[in-house]
């Protein structure tokens, strides 16, 4: 159950998240083109090698996540979404820091776990959202989150690539300063939405990430759909694990031009989750938003693999975009299923099993496009990571056809967990 639907309040909370959101996805922008660059420094290997070193740091990231992301989502439901969201972010700036400081490999991978064990940022934005929303406009105020985290990240990469001009430890100061902007505003203006009669008690036997599936097995259509999740997250890695790498050794591009490329990415997302969905969700509704959505992606995808010249990527930008009105349609269908004291358990549960698929995706993807990079490799394709992410795409869009058949969405979730 949403709290304060439709009034004043409401409104000012999810302006208050979204720019929350904002400012955070720009600190993550920052620092993803020049991460290459200093891995390089740090290891003194080629960029192949840097790549498989990447892989490795957001398998690190992702497996703690998987771990903790039900730990913060009960513990939002318990203490509300307010403290956890602005602990989160602060912990994010401490790992900038360390980041910019590292003067070894280890100490990249210390930063990455740390982070990982307390990035909860978008499990209880997205807890936050449920609360403020009423069941007819999460999709929407979803997709609006997508919107604001594209936003920053029109700015965040460009900021980067200009940033990296001067090293590539000065974005990890400027994203630490960022976040920690971010906790003083938060301090400041947001606002706590899950109110004290509304919480439930911490229980570490659904703090876990088999607890928190397990409670979601109440749920079938929700058990069911979550394996398109799996498959559309593990896609999704093919872009931020494997994109620098790809476009520096296809095209040459620089740290400056990987920046523009990811600004890019990001604006055409931000049109699409901020205004796009609204349209496709009137036009189509929810269920052909995710098929058609998905549909996009996978084109998208293929396209990334097929590319020959830099512009055709900015084309295929395109139908990448598109895909973007999926995942807010269907986490709309996912929230409308559970009671209004478990969305952030449930919230918990998809970050847990988009980390799990995390854990293994990054490495998945680096290594592939070092298998098909090698100087020994039989077949030469760069593009594999992005092939193999526009199958995962079909798979997931053939699993949620198969789910809405056989365990079809109830009205919504009313009962109390």
């Amino acid at each position: 159950m949403s709290t304060g639907s439709g009034s004043g309040g409401s409104r000012h909370s999810l302006a208050f998240i979204m720019i929350t959101i904002m400012l955070d996805s720009i600190g993550f922008g920052i620092i993803l083109p020049v991460v290459p660059e200093l891995i390089m420094e740090l290891t003194g290997e080629g960029l192949t090698e840097a790549a498989r070193y990447g892989g490795w740091l957001l398998f690190s990231y992702a497996l703690m996540q998987f771990v903790f992301a039900p730990v913060l989502g009960n513990l939002s439901d318990r203490f509300g979404r307010r403290p956890v969201l602005l602990c989160s972010l602060a912990v994010f700036g401490l790992d900038y820091l360390v980041m910019a400081a590292a003067p070894s490999l280890a100490w990249l991978f210390a930063g990455r776990i740390v982070a990982g064990m307390m990035g909860a940022t978008h499990t209880t934005a997205n807890a936050y959202v449920a609360d403020v929303s009423p069941p007819e406009t999460r999709a929407q105020n979803f997709g609006m989150i997508g919107a604001a985290w594209g936003f920053g990240f029109i700015l965040g990469p460009v900021i980067g690539g200009l940033l990296g001009d001067l090293g590539p430890r000065v974005p990890f100061v400027a994203a630490a300063g960022l976040a920690f902007v971010n906790v003083i505003y938060g301090l400041v203006v947001l606002p706590e939405t899950l109110p004290r009669e509304s919480r439930r008690p911490f229980q570490l036997t659904r703090a876990n990430p088999i607890g928190a599936l397990a409670q979601m097995r109440a749920y079938p259509f929700v058990i069911g759909a979550l394996a398109s999740v799996v498959l559309y997250q593990i896609a999704h890695d093919a872009n931020p694990s494997t994109w620098t790498y790809y476009t520096m050794l296809k095209f040459d591009w620089s740290e400056r031009e990987i920046g523009y490329s990811m600004g890019a990415v990001g604006a055409l997302l931000t049109l699409v989750q901020a205004g796009g969905i609204r349209i496709a969700m009137a036009w189509l509704g929810d269920r052909r938003c995710v098929f058609v959505g998905l549909s996009f992606m996978a084109i998208g995808y293929a396209g990334f693999a097929a590319s020959s010249e830099s512009w055709m990527m900015y084309v295929f930008m395109v139908p990448f975009a598109l895909g973007g009105i999926a995942m807010p349609a269907l986490r709309g269908i996912l929230s409308n299923e559970v009671p209004g004291n478990a969305q952030g358990e449930l919230q918990g549960a998809i970050s847990s099993i988009g980390s799990l698929t995390a854990i293994g995706a990054p490495v998945f993807m680096t290594q592939l496009f070092g298998l098909f990079t090698a100087s020994a490799t039989p077949v030469y394709f760069p593009g594999a990571p992005f092939l193999a992410a526009s199958v995962l795409v079909v798979f997931g869009t053939l699993w949620f056809w198969r789910v809405l058949r056989v365990s079809p969405p109830r009205a919504g979730g009313q009962s109390s967990a």
